[in-house]
């Protein structure tokens, strides 16, 4: 990026704002880490109080060249909400504006949390389709800038697919409304809507259009292909056969393309009854076999969770488990049935567990229909993913192939490959994700501190992208790509789909100062890694010892 003067902008925004702006170097320091593996310090922090300041912060950073991160919760596991000026929309932009349970929608500023839409929604029997597990921190613009998912949107869809209509500035300083198409559009009646669309939205969609026709063929071949193919820019969405979608395209676009200012998403029905079906396998790639005999049922979640990881949560915590109705396995499939009452629920799940049971994967399978039992084995879900972060033993292991993800029908394929490698290497690691959307999450035992660590950490990651890419998968899945994987997407795309993200990149934000290094122009993803380079030999002295850290007080704040 090039120089600004940054004196000058933190001026214009201390006389210009009325939310805070931070520079202090402890203020920085907090700020220069999300919950990925990187880590770089920001030349400053906005917390904007209105949607003018956060409008006027934009100006400033545009006027002056400096480059803008926008930040919710900081849940990013890609590293994409740290650098350059920060602003942080969670602070004060967490004001639901609207919620129409009649039109099953709301309008909310970027900073709200996802449980507390959920908690508004919930009286009138409504929730948001996309639940990730770190819902009471995620906020609604993080989501729409990850496309985030979670364990229902196998049912009712990725962010970007309950996204309704978008307020956003675009890198070049114009604020737009942007709308999924009507109900009832077609291709024609949308085009000719776009061809009378004034003013600079019109001319946006008019030019992105055309790039759509210009590269059809490419987009249709590559993307699109399945649910949880979150990689890139969702090229798609330019299509006519999608309407010419930019409200979608900007969903999971990380905030490289445009800030969103509020946004209108769809809420689903919660359904009536719901009941619990735990199927037991050997192994995970048995698990995944199991998907393609499942997913025709249309449940509404299949989340899988390794028994390397059951066997770490407290024995009463296990024992509660088998109670529930966990049955015998090393790998378990939750998957949740809905129907208009408990006994429709039952009897499909029953059918769903014979069927599997049937079908030569060495499956058990058990119904669980009390909801303080179904509670039980979800903890255990929960739980157990909060321990991947270290092995048994205590070594650590980290995310950076954590989230991809490949067609539902060839997830069994993919884990198999996927342990020869990781075996080539040396490495280990506790899997769990969404089975049903064939995306899987991995914490392994890399080394990122010692320089052959870090290298060897580099080249599985380019060889785990080829494996993916053999089999039509996306390098993330659900974290975005931000710098863990921005480095893998032309890789993962090839260069001519790769030139093409720069093309759009170039109408949205000419100067390039959003999110800079995401998606476009990205940096290795081996530079700023957190523990690595000058801060593995740090030796910090403290007054409290840290027995149970071999590294001391560098240890302990590495399991933070």
């Amino acid at each position: 990026m090039p120089e600004y003067d940054h004196s000058a902008l933190v001026a214009g925004l201390r006389s210009g704002l009325e939310g805070e702006i931070l520079t202090g170097p402890q203020a920085r320091a907090l700020y220069a880490t999300d919950a990925s593996n990187y880590r770089v310090v920001p030349d400053a922090v906005v917390r904007p109080r209105t949607e003018a300041d956060l409008e006027a912060a934009l100006s400033l950073c545009r006027e002056t060249g400096a480059p803008v991160v926008l930040r919710g919760a900081g849940t990013s596991m890609a590293g994409n909400a740290i650098g350059g000026v920060v602003v942080d929309v969670a602070r004060h932009l967490d004001s639901i504006l609207d919620l129409d349970p009649a039109g099953r929608t709301a309008t909310v500023q970027p900073g709200v949390v996802l449980t507390d839409l959920m908690a508004a929604a919930a009286p009138h029997g409504l929730t948001f389709g996309a639940d990730p597990s770190s819902a009471s921190r995620a906020t609604l613009g993080g989501m729409i800038a990850n496309n985030s998912c979670g364990a229902h949107s196998l049912a009712w869809g990725t962010t970007a697919d309950n996204v309704r209509a978008l307020e956003v500035v675009t890198g070049a300083g114009d604020r737009l409304e942007l709308r999924t198409p009507s109900p009832g559009w077609s291709p024609e009646n949308r085009g000719t809507e776009i061809g009378s669309m004034p003013g600079v939205a019109g001319d946006l969609h008019r030019t992105l259009a055309a790039l759509g026709r210009e590269h059809e063929r490419l987009i249709e071949r590559q993307f699109g292909t399945f649910s949880r193919q979150i990689s890139g820019y969702a090229l798609q969405r330019l299509l006519p056969g999608q309407g010419v979608d930019l409200a979608r395209l900007l969903s999971g676009s990380e905030g490289t393309l445009a800030t969103t200012l509020r946004a209108t998403v769809a809420l689903v029905p919660v359904p009536a009854a719901r009941v619990l079906l735990a199927l037991g396998f050997p192994d995970s790639a048995s698990a995944a076999d199991s998907v393609p005999h499942v997913r025709p049922y249309g449940p509404l979640t299949m989340e899988s969770i390794n028994a390397t990881l059951v066997d770490r949560l407290p024995e009463e915590v296990r024992r509660a488990a088998v109670g529930a109705g966990l049955p015998e396995g090393r790998v378990w499939l939750l998957v949740e049935i809905g129907g208009d009452d408990i006994e429709q629920a039952r009897r499909s799940a029953e059918q769903i567990g014979v069927l599997v049971r049937d079908a030569g994967l060495g499956a058990t399978a058990s119904v669980v229909v009390d909801p303080a039992a179904q509670a039980v084995l979800w903890r255990c879900r929960r739980d157990g993913t909060g321990l991947a972060t270290r092995r048994a033993d205590g070594a650590e292991a980290w995310g950076g192939w954590e989230d991809a993800a490949v067609p539902p029908e060839k997830l069994g394929t993919y884990l198999r490959e996927l342990d020869v490698l990781l075996a080539r290497f040396g490495y280990s690691g506790a899997s769990y994700g969404h089975f049903g959307e064939g995306c899987m999450h991995l914490r392994i035992d890399f080394d990122l501190i010692s320089a052959d660590g870090i290298a060897a950490y580099r080249s599985f990651v380019e060889q785990a992208t080829d494996l993916v890419v053999a089999l039509g998968g996306s390098v993330s899945g659900e974290h975005g790509d931000g710098r863990a994987r921005s480095d893998l997407v032309r890789r993962m795309y090839g260069p001519e789909a790769h030139a093409l993200f720069a093309r759009v990149k170039q109408v949205w934000d000419p100067a390039g100062t959003l999110n800079p290094h995401v998606i476009v122009d990205p940096l290795p993803v081996d530079r700023d890694l957190r523990h690595g380079g000058a801060a593995a030999g740090r030796t910090v002295l403290t007054l409290t010892h840290f027995p149970q850290d071999p590294d001391g007080f560098v240890g302990a704040q590495r399991r933070c």
